[in-house]
């Protein structure tokens, strides 16, 4: 589609609050547009949309879309809506702009036409994406290569999804995190691209894993110069392009990672590239996940000529995103940490990363199941991660943009595991239990609405060490 973001000076969200719709509002708003949406429920995220003075309303209701869009159809070509596939087809607004001639784009079509004349890097994977493609743009920005990105995540070094460069409308390089869901990834012609996973999700999507792959392949072969893939997934991309590979350990990849070993809460390893050895590199990043993750921003970093003493500053500063092994209390005798994963494989990853950190304690997990059908589809997947706590409190699914599936339910999931330390738990009643159990490490885990838990929960479990010690 020809658009030209100059003649843009509305700009409405419908789903603004959602991660990667939030970076697209704070893109234009820093472009001096008019930014205004709506989002189904308010969230921290939404709170400082708001705060940055983006107009935000939380009902589907046509009434409330500002006046200045409303009134405004004969200028419709200044006028840009953008929705997440999220949106039900029958929501009230989505109609509304649909039947009234208003440009409607989804947030994939926008971003590849942001992305389309620039130096783009972009990361795609099942799980991986958000810490990498955070962790190659630090490495850029410490470089002084003036990056944007539209990241999936808050990176805990800039407290924000968007990095802007200095010419907001027209920057040269760009990371952008390519997500799989609804294809998304495939309006992205990157100069760079990385995935670092293809395991099954988004079956609903899909179908079937085949077809999964089939798209990463499709996305593989849009990549026009650099095409990065983790070792063990190349026999799963299918092309004929030249490829660079990593791994955190496999020494056939041309990057790897070797010597890796834990001191003080630190990895340290060193990695190896076609033509040089980074000796003593750290990521202060739990799991050897993350260390993977440092070998694939490396890879590509290296592969765009960055200097190592870059590499090396940024890897020992980068202090990692929100809800990814995020830190809220860290004391000798408690520890909570909360995590976005909600696919087996994360569950995995996050559980034996916080019992290598921590041998000889209790690893409780509070774990909220997203999406009716990701939990039917890998029910038995999440049994065993789950069953790798010691105790395993489930919350109910979060639905998200889908109706209830019969026979799928927390409880389901209880039953097919096999932990005699497992219970569910309603939300009003999570915070006090809680507060009522003997806790040494403590993870929430999932990518619902778990999240608005982690402040009232650190909160209670502060009191609780504070009665604790004046006791």
């Amino acid at each position: 589609m020809n658009l030209d973001f100059k003649n843009i000076k509305q700009v409405y969200l419908l789903g603004i609050g959602g991660i990667g719709m939030s970076a697209l509002a704070r893109y234009f708003h820093k472009m001096g547009k008019s930014v205004s949406g709506y989002d189904k429920t308010p969230t921290p995220l939404t709170d400082e949309l708001v705060a940055e003075g983006i107009e935000i309303h939380f009902y589907d209701n046509i009434r409330l879309i500002p006046l200045n869009i409303k009134q405004l159809p004969y200028a419709l070509d200044s006028i840009l809506v953008i929705y997440t596939p999220a949106i039900p087809k029958d929501h009230t607004e989505f109609i509304y702009f649909k039947e009234n001639g208003f440009t409607l784009m989804k947030r994939a079509e926008v971003l590849g036409l942001i992305t389309e004349n620039s130096n783009t890097v972009a990361v795609a994977g099942t799980h991986g994406k958000t810490t990498t493609s955070s962790l190659i743009a630090h490495i850029l920005k410490t470089a002084n290569l003036d990056p944007s990105a539209f990241l999936g995540g808050i990176t805990q070094n800039y407290n924000t999804n968007l990095l802007v460069g200095s010419d907001v409308s027209q920057s040269s390089l760009v990371v952008v995190e390519a997500d799989e869901y609804d294809r998304s990834f495939l309006t992205l012609h990157p100069e760079t691209g990385i995935i670092t996973s293809v395991d099954a999700d988004h079956l609903d999507i899909y179908g079937d894993e085949k077809y999964m792959q089939e798209s990463y392949s499709m996305f593989a072969n849009q990549v026009k110069s650099k095409l990065i893939l983790k070792m063990s997934i190349v026999s799963k991309i299918k092309t004929n392009k030249p490829v660079i590979t990593y791994s955190v350990s496999d020494d056939d990849a041309d990057y790897f990672a070797q010597h890796i070993r834990i001191e003080n809460g630190m990895y340290h390893f060193e990695i190896v590239t076609p033509t040089n050895i980074y000796a003593n590199m750290t990521v202060g990043l739990p799991g050897l996940h993350n260390v993977e993750n440092a070998v694939a921003a490396v890879a590509a970093t290296c592969e765009m000529k960055v200097p190592e003493k870059f590499i090396r500053e940024a890897l020992q500063s980068f202090g990692g995103v929100k809800r990814r092994f995020d830190y809220q209390i860290k004391t000798d005798n408690l520890v909570y940490i909360d995590d976005y994963a909600h696919h087996p494989k994360e569950l995995e990853a996050i559980i034996k990363s916080a019992k290598e950190m921590y041998p000889d304690k209790k690893i409780t997990g509070i774990f909220q199941p997203h999406l009716f059908t990701r939990t039917r589809d890998f029910a038995d997947d999440f049994a065993r991660s789950l069953d790798l706590l010691d105790e395993c409190i489930l919350m109910e699914i979060y639905p998200a943009r889908e109706l209830p599936i019969e026979g799928v339910t927390s409880q389901m999931l209880l039953n097919r595991m096999k932990s005699s330390h497992k219970s569910i738990c309603q939300k009003d009643v999570l915070v006090e239990t809680v507060a009522e159990r003997k806790l040494e490490v403590l993870l929430t885990l999932g990518a619902g609405d778990i999240d608005t838990f982690v402040e009232p929960i650190k909160m209670v479990l502060l009191k609780n060490i504070s009665n604790i010690s004046n006791g």
